[in-house]
């Protein structure tokens, strides 16, 4: 690949009319109707992959009082500087002012979801899902498109099992980031990332946790980079990292073990003996976040999405106007059929549309002139020029569903 001749995600999304920022909203993404469709087939893929692995959906607040972020540890890890703090009056006392977060993570609050009730061991692994909005103040020089944002998405999730169930769980967890990865072509790498100089927690409990990630990285036969010192303050993780097509390394996808949160928030369980043990607090996150992962996604295509991610993935170019009714029928068996399709009906010619459903990188177009009417078919051909010949309407379905489904 040409280094020289590749976009940015920024320009890409420009051109595509997928995304763009804008100063009013600095580090804060404006996603158009195409970029939506993006965005929302990620969704829906990741929920897909959660719901097959027993994950129950969640939704926690985007803000909170901050004394929340005081007892996870995260306040004074990251500084109130890395995060949007309001102070606002009590609502029962103006003169006491209350200090609130927008939240940079969503851990800290899955944890009161865990506590809503008493919890028995049965109820374990308890697999809570979250895809949230967060906010990270970041500073502005380290702001980039989607790479670096202030406000970013992410397919957070925190499973709550015993010690006993911890190789089951980030064993799950690591195949479900192969399944995902492999989806998109990508080359990937596991890093262990291990315990910090500054870190929550004691010795022993961090000793168990390395141990029980190496263990499941060995049992599974997966090598591992090593990222000594890199642990999240809370626990050791184990981190996937990416080459894109220009060959860059990415970290995206992590789980990390955390034995810390549960017992600041004083999270437990009661066991078969009627004891009331502390669980284990997994997070995990498979994007790493939506913005990041589409901007790397938009980058190592270069805009040329595959078929089941395309915001069109068909545009219908008639010949002349006399072919417009009949492209109008082939349009709903389209839409019907639930296929992303547009008919192109502007007063162009079949040169012109054609080149530019090429340059919006839309992977079919169908031709329709006096042929394709009498013989009730469609011609097609594809964004690299490939000529497929006349085929049934159904016949067409057939070939794209495939390729919707498979993902290729």
């Amino acid at each position: 690949m040409d280094q020289k001749k590749l976009k940015d995600h920024k320009q890409i999304g420009q051109e595509l009319e997928l995304f763009f920022t804008d100063d009013i909203a600095p580090g804060a993404p404006f996603w158009l109707p195409k970029g939506m469709v993006i965005f929302k087939e990620l969704e829906k893929y990741i929920r897909e992959l959660t719901e097959k692995a027993g994950y129950l959906e969640t939704s926690t607040p985007i803000m909170v009082k901050s004394e929340i972020f005081k007892q996870s540890g995260h306040w004074e890890k990251f500084g109130e500087h890395n995060m949007y703090n309001l102070q606002l009056s009590d609502e029962t006392d103006d003169s006491k002012p209350v200090s609130y977060t927008l939240k940079p993570m969503n851990c800290p609050e899955s944890t009161i979801l865990y506590r809503f009730r008493p919890r028995s061991y049965r109820e374990l692994p308890l697999r809570l899902s979250e895809i949230g909005r967060l906010h990270r103040r970041e500073k502005s020089g380290e702001v980039n498109g989607l790479l670096r944002v202030r406000q970013l998405t992410m397919d957070d999730a925190h499973i709550y099992a015993t010690e006993d169930q911890i190789p089951d769980e980030v064993g799950s967890i690591l195949d479900m980031m192969i399944e995902f990865y492999k989806s998109f072509n990508f080359e990937y790498e596991f890093r262990l990332a291990t315990r910090p100089d500054i870190r929550a927690g004691t010795d022993e409990n961090w000793g168990k946790a390395e141990k029980a990630l190496e263990n499941v990285l060995k049992e599974k036969g997966l090598k591992a980079g090593d990222k000594k010192g890199d642990g999240a303050f809370y626990g050791p993780k184990i981190d996937v990292h990416i080459k894109d097509a220009q060959g860059r390394d990415w970290q995206l996808a992590t789980v990390q073990l955390d034995f810390h949160q549960p017992e600041a928030f004083k999270l437990e369980y009661t066991d078969e003996k009627g004891n009331k043990p502390r669980p284990v607090m997994i997070h995990r996150a498979i994007f790493g976040s939506f913005e990041r992962f589409i901007a790397i996604l938009t980058e190592h295509f270069q805009g040329v999405f595959p078929t089941w991610l395309s915001p069109i993935q068909v545009q219908i170019i008639p010949i002349a106007d006399r072919h417009q009714k009949y492209s109008q029928i082939v349009l709903e068996q389209l839409k019907d059929a639930n296929i992303r399709a547009e008919l192109d009906n502007r007063q162009e010619t079949m040169q012109a549309k054609i080149r530019d459903a090429q340059t919006q990188k839309i992977p079919y177009m169908i031709i329709v002139g006096d042929r394709e009417e009498k013989e009730k078919k469609i011609a097609v051909r594809t964004k690299m020029g490939q000529d497929l010949g006349a085929l049934g309407v159904e016949e067409f379905l057939t070939r794209i569903n495939s390729e919707i489904e498979s993902k290729v």
